[in-house]
C-alpha cells in the first residue's frame, strides 16, 4: 500500500475540486494550505510519511499562488534533513485563461522538487488534439509535465469542465501507478 498526499491551495475551489479528483484517481488524502499558507497540525509529518507528493495551486498572475509559495519556502526544513528525498513528486494547475500562464505554475513545483531531491511523474497522455475534440475531452488543454484545468473566474467550482477533472484523475492514477511500482 502506497501513501500519497496532495498537498495544495485552492482560492475560490477550483483547485480544491481538481485536487479531489487528482486524490481520487491516486487514492491519496488531502492536506489542504490555508488561507495564510500553513499546513494543518501535523502536516509536515504527513509529506515525511508519503512516498508521493502531488502538489497543488492555482495560477494567479502567472505563477502559483502566494499561499503555495510560503508553503513552498517553508519546506527548507525539509530539504535541509533530506525527508523528501527520492519521493515521487507531481504537480497541477488551474487558471482562469485556457493559457494563463500554468507552465510556470508547473515549473515552479517542478523546481521545488528538485530542490528536494524527488522524482517528477509527467502528465503522460496524449492531448486531445490529435484528433477532432471538444473543450469536456481529456487533456484538452494539452499538458505534459502536470495537469491543468480551465474555470472561469466568475464561476463556481462547479463549472469545472468534465474533461478537465477527468484529465486530474487520471494523473492520480499515473502517480499511484508509479509509487506502486517503486513500492515493490
Amino acid at each position: 500500500m502506497t501513501d500519497i498526499v496532495v498537498v495544495f491551495h485552492s482560492g475560490y475551489g477550483h483547485t480544491q475540486r481538481m485536487a479531489q479528483a487528482v486524490a481520487a484517481g491516486a487514492g491519496a488524502r488531502l492536506l489542504a494550505i490555508d488561507a495564510d499558507g500553513n499546513l494543518p497540525p501535523g502536516g509536515w509529518e504527513h509529506l515525511k510519511a508519503a512516498d508521493a507528493i502531488i502538489f497543488g495551486a492555482p495560477t494567479y498572475m502567472g505563477s502559483p499562488s502566494w499561499q503555495f509559495k510560503k508553503f513552498a519556502d517553508a519546506s527548507s526544513k525539509q530539504w535541509y534533513v533530506q525527508d523528501w528525498k527520492d519521493k515521487l513528486a507531481a504537480g497541477f494547475t488551474c487558471s482562469s485563461g485556457m493559457d494563463g500562464d500554468k507552465f510556470n505554475s508547473i515549473t515552479a513545483m517542478f523546481s521545488l522538487a528538485m530542490q528536494h531531491g524527488m522524482v517528477w511523474v509527467s502528465q503522460g497522455l496524449m492531448p486531445s488534439q490529435m484528433r477532432a475534440s471538444r473543450r469536456d475531452d481529456v487533456n484538452y488543454l494539452a499538458s505534459y509535465a502536470g495537469a491543468y484545468a480551465q474555470a472561469p473566474s466568475d464561476a463556481g467550482a462547479d463549472a469545472m469542465s468534465p474533461g478537465d477533472l477527468e484529465t486530474a484523475r487520471l494523473f492520480g492514477e499515473r502517480v499511484a501507478a508509479f509509487a506502486a511500482k517503486l513500492k515493490t
